[in-house]
Formats: C-alpha cells, sequence, structure tokens
C-alpha cells in the first residue's frame, strides 16, 4: 500500500517545477490608499489589503541578440550574478519582479543604488502572502507597484476582451514600428526620482516614481520632513498605470487639440483609481458603517492620493469627489486641464452614487421599515455586508463601462461628449436591457455638468448611441456602401483568421496584427470602391477629392490603419460579441494662420479619421466613428485655439522650469506632469 508521501507530487529542486496545478492567483499584501491610513486606529488594520494578481507561470531572459533599448536617464540593470538574472522557459516569476507585463527595477540615480530585488517565489514570502507592508523596505516597494499595476493590468483586459499590450516602440515614421517595437514589459523604477512627482514616460515606456520630504506644515499624519514614497500609494501607481495603457491603445490623445483633449488622460486615470477602492471587502465594509451607507458623505473611498495631497501641504486629499456640487457653467468656461478633467471624473462618480443607491434602496426600506430614516447605532453587520456587496457590484459595472468604452472613440480630437456617446453605446451593444437604469445614471450626470455632444437632438439613450452604418448611407449608394463594406468585412474575417487567431504569446499578438494591418491596408488601397468608403469613413482617398494639404504617399493620399483591436465580450446574460475594432488615420499639415502665405509661416498637425466596428459573426460593419479629415469646422477650432495661446498650456502644464529640447519634449508628453503645481496631480 502507498503512503501519502509516495503519491503526492514531487517537487524537482533542479527545474522548480512541480506537476501539480499551479495556483489562480498570487496573494500580496499591500496598502489599500496609502502608508498615511495606516498611521490612524480607526483605519490602520483595513488599510493592509491582499491584492490577488493572477499567477504568471513564465518570466523570459532578455536574448543576447536583443538587448533591452537604452532608457536614460535611467541606467540599465547591471548583469551581477542574480540579481540582475533574468530567466527563460522557467516556471516562476522572475526576481524583481519581473513577470509577463511588467519588470521592477529598482535604481536610485539620486544615490546611485541598486536595491536588491524581491523573490516573490521565496517559500518564506509565498506562506506571508507577500512581504509585510513598510515604508523603510525597499523590496516592499517593488512588490507594492506590482501588486497594483497587475490588478490595474487585469481590470483592462476583462473589460477588453483581450490581452493588454504597451505601446510599440516607434521609429522615424510615424505608420510603422521597427521590426523590434514590440515592448513586452512595461519598467517600473520605484525610486527613479527625489522629487514630489510620478509619472508615466512614453519614451522609456516605463513609469516612474519619487520620493520626497513632506512640508513641515502637513497634518499630524506625517512626520514634518519625513520620506514619503509616491511607489506606496495605491491610487498613484493606479494613476500612473492606466496613463500606460491609456497610451497603448490610442496614442493621438496626447495631442492638444482642445480642451477635451489634454485634460481627457488624466480624468480617466483618476476613474481607473478611484474604482479599484471599491475591490478591497474590509475597506468597504469598513466605511459603509462609517458612513452609514450613505457613500455621498465624506469617505476614503472617493478622495486620491491622501498622503501625498498632505505632504506637499494640502489639508487633504489630492483628490476629493464626495460632494462635488454640479454646475453647468464651469465646462463651459474651465480649462485648465486638472480642473477640467475633474468635471468628468465627477459626472463619472455622481452617476456610480444614483446607480448604488438605486441598488441599495429595498434594503434602506427594510432597515428602516419604510420611514426611510435608519435608527441611531451602528448599522447591523448584515446590512453592511449586503450594502459593500452592492457597491462593489455597481463600482465594478462602472469601471468596465468606462473602460469598454474606449473601443468606441474616435482615434483623434476626443472630447467629453464623444466619450458620453461611446460609454452608452459599448453598454447598449453589450447589455440591451438595461434594466438597472446604468445609462440613465450616466447621461444625467453629464447633463447636470453640461457635458453633451453636439450632434445630437436630445439627451435619450436612443440618440445619444453611434448611428449604425446603415443609418448612414443612403440613396442610390446604400446598396453600393453596403456590399463594399460586407467584402471588406469578410476579408478582415480572413485576415484575422489568418495573421491574429490561435496566438500564444501577446508578442505573437503584436506581430499577428502588425501584418493584419499591412494586409488590411493593401485590401483599402487596392480592392476599395473610393467614393463609397469616403462617405461612411470620413478619410480622403482619392487625390480629386482629398485636400491640397493632405500628406501624400506614391502619388495617392496617405492613410494609416491605425490599430486593428480584436475583441471578445461576454455579458451578463452570457450573450457574447465577437468583434474587430480597426482606426484609420489620416494627416494634412496646415498653416497656423490661412493668411499667412509665407514660406515659414508656422504650421501644424491636422488629423483626420475613423474608428470601425465590425461583427465578425455576422460581417456587419455596425459603426464609423469618424472625425472627417475634410472637417472645415474641426480645423477652424483647432486654428482658433491655437492661435489663442491655449496650447501652451501643454508646456506650461507638463514642462514648467524644466529645461527640455524639441525632441525630449515630443517623447516625454507626461515628463513632471504638473510640476508648476507642486508634483502628481496637483489641479
Amino acid at each position: 500500500m502507498l503512503t501519502p508521501s509516495q503519491t503526492a507530487p514531487r517537487w524537482d529542486a533542479r527545474t522548480q517545477k512541480s506537476p501539480g496545478p499551479r495556483p489562480a492567483f498570487r496573494r500580496l499584501r499591500g496598502y489599500a490608499f496609502d502608508p498615511s491610513v495606516s498611521m490612524q486606529m480607526e483605519t490602520a488594520l483595513v488599510n493592509e489589503v491582499v491584492f490577488k494578481v493572477l499567477w504568471e507561470p513564465i518570466a523570459t531572459r532578455r536574448s543576447p541578440d536583443r538587448p533591452p533599448s537604452p532608457a536614460p536617464p535611467i541606467p540599465e540593470r547591471p548583469e551581477r550574478g542574480p540579481v540582475g538574472e533574468y530567466f527563460e522557459g522557467v516556471d516562476r516569476l522572475a526576481r524583481g519582479p519581473v513577470g509577463e507585463y511588467v519588470e521592477v527595477i529598482d535604481f536610485d540615480p539620486a544615490s546611485g543604488c541598486f536595491y536588491e530585488p524581491v523573490d516573490l517565489d521565496k517559500p518564506d514570502v509565498l506562506a506571508q502572502d507577500g512581504l509585510a507592508p513598510s515604508e523603510g523596505n525597499p523590496q516592499f516597494h517593488q512588490q507594492m507597484t506590482y501588486a497594483v499595476a497587475m490588478t490595474t493590468i487585469r481590470n483592462f483586459e476583462r473589460a477588453l476582451g483581450r490581452p493588454a499590450l504597451w505601446a510599440p516602440r516607434w521609429g522615424k515614421g510615424e505608420s510603422e514600428p521597427p521590426e523590434h517595437g514590440f515592448v513586452q514589459r512595461l519598467r517600473i523604477y520605484p525610486h527613479a526620482l527625489r522629487d514630489a512627482n510620478a509619472y508615466y514616460s512614453p519614451g522609456k515606456k516605463a513609469l516612474l516614481f519619487g520620493y520626497f520630504p513632506a512640508e513641515p506644515r502637513a497634518d499630524g499624519n506625517l512626520l514634518p520632513g519625513g520620506t514619503v514614497f509616491t511607489c506606496l500609494s495605491h491610487d498613484i501607481i493606479a494613476h500612473e498605470t492606466t496613463h500606460a495603457l491609456l497610451d497603448g491603445l490610442h496614442r493621438r490623445f496626447v495631442e492638444p487639440t482642445h480642451p477635451d483633449a489634454l485634460a481627457f488622460h488624466e480624468a480617466f486615470a483618476d476613474i481607473v483609481a478611484l474604482f479599484q477602492h471599491f475591490s478591497f471587502p474590509e475597506v468597504l465594509r469598513h466605511q459603509i458603517a462609517k458612513t452609514r451607507g450613505d457613500l455621498s458623505s465624506e469617505n476614503l473611498l472617493g478622495q486620491l492620493a491622501r498622503q501625498f495631497g498632505q505632504a506637499i501641504g494640502n489639508y487633504g486629499a489630492l483628490r476629493n469627489y464626495i460632494g462635488q456640487t454640479a454646475d453647468a457653467a464651469r465646462y463651459q468656461t474651465e480649462t485648465e486641464p486638472h480642473a477640467r478633467g475633474a468635471i468628468l471624473v465627477a459626472a463619472i462618480f455622481e452617476a456610480f452614487l444614483s446607480i448604488y443607491r438605486s441598488r441599495v434602496a429595498d434594503l434602506m426600506r427594510i432597515a428602516s421599515r419604510g420611514t426611510g430614516v435608519l435608527e441611531a447605532g451602528a448599522l447591523h453587520p448584515d446590512l453592511v455586508n449586503r450594502l459593500a456587496s452592492e457597491a462593489s457590484k455597481s463600482a465594478q459595472h462602472v469601471l468596465n463601462m468606462c473602460i469598454r468604452a474606449l473601443d468606441y472613440c474616435p482615434p483623434v480630437d476626443i472630447n467629453f461628449g464623444d466619450y458620453l456617446r461611446a460609454i452608452i453605446t459599448a453598454d447598449s451593444d453589450l447589455v440591451p436591457d438595461d434594466d438597472q437604469r446604468y445609462r440613465v445614471a450616466i447621461i444625467e450626470a453629464f447633463r447636470r455638468r453640461g457635458i453633451y455632444p453636439t450632434d445630437v437632438r436630445t439627451l435619450s439613450v436612443d440618440s445619444l448611441r453611434w448611428p449604425l452604418v446603415r443609418e448612414l448611407t443612403g440613396g442610390a449608394t446604400k446598396r453600393e456602401i453596403e456590399q463594399d463594406l460586407g467584402a471588406i468585412a469578410a476579408k478582415l474575417r480572413d485576415i484575422l483568421r489568418e495573421t491574429a487567431d490561435y496566438s500564444p504569446t501577446r508578442k505573437d499578438l503584436f506581430d499577428n496584427l502588425y501584418r493584419a494591418r499591412k494586409k488590411l491596408h493593401e485590401v483599402i488601397e487596392d480592392d476599395v470602391e473610393r467614393s463609397p468608403f469616403e462617405k461612411v469613413t470620413g478619410l480622403a482617398l482619392s487625390p480629386s477629392r482629398a485636400p491640397q494639404d493632405i500628406t501624400m504617399s506614391k502619388g495617392q493620399p496617405a492613410f494609416e490603419v491605425h490599430s486593428i483591436q480584436p475583441a471578445q465580450r461576454i455579458g451578463p446574460d452570457g450573450d457574447s460579441l465577437n468583434q474587430a475594432v480597426i482606426s484609420i488615420t489620416q494627416k494634412r499639415i496646415v498653416r497656423l494662420d490661412p493668411k499667412d502665405l509665407s514660406p515659414d509661416a508656422p504650421t501644424f498637425a491636422f488629423r483626420g479619421g475613423c474608428t470601425m466596428i465590425f461583427d465578425l459573426d455576422t460581417l456587419n460593419l455596425r459603426y464609423c466613428i469618424q472625425k472627417p479629415i475634410a472637417s472645415d469646422e474641426r480645423l477652424d477650432s483647432q486654428r482658433r485655439y491655437r492661435l489663442e495661446g491655449r496650447t501652451t498650456s501643454l508646456r506650461a502644464t507638463y514642462f514648467a522650469g524644466v529645461a527640455l529640447d524639441e525632441e525630449e519634449e515630443n517623447e516625454e508628453p507626461f515628463a513632471l506632469l504638473h510640476r508648476d503645481a507642486g508634483g502628481f496631480d496637483v489641479s
């Protein structure tokens, strides 16, 4: 008879492998907010949470023939034994941590020091859910950044229905990355700056976190002059990771075409960080018990970067979206990017509160015996649990809605009205029956702040949905257009089957989608009837109909198949959407002042394009969300915006007090963001 020790799976010390099943998640301890919340007796216990990070089975060694590209001013980690080693084909997370999506490189340029990388696979670390939270332990700092970044990535992948890809490294041209353009991992530097700042660097494909002494006037939660680490703030890590993910989806969203364009990146990053608070059960139950179920009253869940705000001299958190009064006039007059972005975040948060109140209305009636007024005293723990469950579900639903909407946005020149339409359309496609009236809550919150598209007749759900392509076409050309688009859809499906299906790794997916873009470009260039296609997409493909200043290639108006993104989404009723999201863009080099005809007259790039959403099951093009390249209205608006000097806010916001040459400025649109206002995300 065999003993249990003889039948149990054996651990192979040489290969570090076990024949047993891998865990689904890696449990890692960290802060729900930041270290300052652990300095108060009331919140110390709930602030220390456990992140459930998807178990990463594979880490790869850097290939000798493809060394990592340089990332100045942060030097590469020297290859010195196990500290600099990256594993290939080994079933474990490499030290750093280094995984499939991110690599933590803990180099401190100010002191010239490399901190020993954490090994999250060590038995004593695994046994206690990672290292204990500590402000003084660099290895915990590495663990914290990794856990929050991976949590944020997971939220994006779940909502979008595909693996996350970082923005590629581009060559000198705009339309094609070099052969090695794929970025396997986002780099994270927990101690990159001695500065009250943190930012995402598109050029380095990295998150750089700073540390700094707290202001002497900081409140009692912080030691005046004590060191504050931005890499220990959940909100800052999630915010900067979102910048990187959004840059991988829409790299033109940082171009300063109007005030909304500058504000959208910041607002969206705040939205993701804010709603991830509601994924921590202990924190949620504690705050609901404290507020007696009223999340519109003062609480930690609606605040961002509490420690950072106090450390730079604020009386509270850096952002606080609790109790903000809706003011429709503010959106019409506010031009400062951070304050303008806060209007969008406040609208989304108000919609969440409305949804939450609707979901818990029956619980409140039962608990108050129909009076609507709860009895004095602490809430019953069962009621707290039910309220927390509904708040968590509502927050996750709203976050999913916000992330899914990114696929329904135009590829250039986005504004808040476009984003509202994208949210409504994306949610209507996946959840046709809106029995909880989520879409109504979103529309109402936007309306109360004066945010709505200018090209709709009413603010109903039906009016705000992007029009179906069949609604855009009519007359004698309708059948011609439908036949043309149907042929493109069939070829697109074949292209995706040939190039994008069965991609075992993210690198394979990147390469396959790159080949799909090139093949689709050839199809549009050679096999498409120009006139009907131009009508639907807003592109200019015929030389005779294109603006004279459009960028040309081989005697024809140039266009770029900007991206192809497959999406497989499952709705709450089990219904699935199998889509391909395609972005196509064009560019014109136009004079800033059309009356200035001198050879050295200042110019700028004016872009147009469209986002096409194909249903790959029916081979129908459902939507074509366009920003026409020949639009005189958009061109005049961008000229006015630039001539009024508003685009100087881009330089002032991103680079105030910092000398940068033109090349570095173009490569680092997020570098030292908001430094003129005191650091990270100050408005």
